[in-house]
């Protein structure tokens, strides 16, 4: 494993005080205008920073006890594995966030992952209710880099 990259290393700092805080106001900063979402419910992505920054910022609202646990680095230190824990409702969750940064530290994609399935189902149904009317306004057309 590698060291995140200045940049990424700030972000991660500014990326875990949000979480910490359960404020998202500055995640548009981190947020490349291009980001792209990959939800664990989902087959296609949700492309654009206003989807990425909505989706992350409504999970926090749904998530309860959220702590992370261990963090990854790729070797070329843009590439960040997360391991998180929490609960929806009753159910307990595992879960990895899977964040790609560009140089400058911004998010370019960020993927998520969860076990077990019966946890997903109801994370699903919560981020449905809140926002299932909305998302798929942010699944047009898009190549997948």
């Amino acid at each position: 494993m590698g060291k995140a990259s200045s940049a990424v290393a700030n972000s991660l700092v500014e990326w875990h005080r949000m979480v910490a805080a359960k404020d998202f106001a500055a995640l548009p900063a981190l947020l490349h205008p291009d980001a792209c979402f990959r939800s664990p419910m989902a087959l296609k992505p949700y492309h654009s920073a206003q989807a990425v920054a909505l989706i992350l910022g409504t999970v926090v609202g749904v998530f309860e006890d959220f702590v992370y646990g261990r963090e990854f680095v790729s070797a070329d230190g843009i590439n960040v594995v997360l391991e998180f824990s929490a609960r929806v409702g009753d159910k307990q969750l595992k879960g990895i966030d899977m964040i790609r940064f560009d140089d400058e530290g911004r998010i370019v994609d960020f993927e998520v992952m969860i076990r077990p399935f019966n946890s997903l189902q109801a994370l699903g149904v919560e981020m449905g209710m809140r926002l299932g009317q909305v998302l798929p306004a942010f699944k047009a057309a898009k190549p997948v880099a």
